[in-house]
């Protein structure tokens, strides 16, 4: 099964969740990687979006208005998931990541605003 690629935002741009997620098969795209460190909320998603990537942060308020606000203009994105810093061991993180990515139907992120904590 082919899982979403993902892109981690300033946030989320450890190593070891780099590395967790990249054994497991997924693409890995970070805001280094991409030349997008300290663009806007709204750019990363844009980025993330023009390139099929569901954006993973830590960034939760921010990024929960973005959502809303693209969904009222009718925006598309490819998903975002919304991790609380410090809550969990990378392991576990990146397990929450795939289980989620596996797991929506058909493998569909497209406009989805997840809580990892859900997962």
């Amino acid at each position: 099964m082919k899982l979403h690629g993902v892109y981690l935002d300033e946030d989320t741009q450890s190593w070891a969740l780099i590395e967790t997620l990249r054994a497991r098969g997924l693409t890995v795209v970070t805001t280094t990687d991409a030349g997008m460190s300290n663009a806007t909320d709204e750019d990363q998603l844009q980025f993330a979006a023009s390139w099929d990537l569901v954006l993973v942060t830590g960034n939760i308020a921010d990024f929960s208005r973005v959502h809303s606000e693209w969904m009222r203009k009718d925006y598309e994105h490819a998903g975002i998931i919304l991790i609380q810093q410090q809550r969990w061991s990378v392991g576990e993180l990146g397990r929450r990541i795939i289980r989620l990515l596996a797991s929506v139907p058909g493998q569909n992120m497209r406009n989805r605003l997840e809580f990892i904590s859900n997962w």
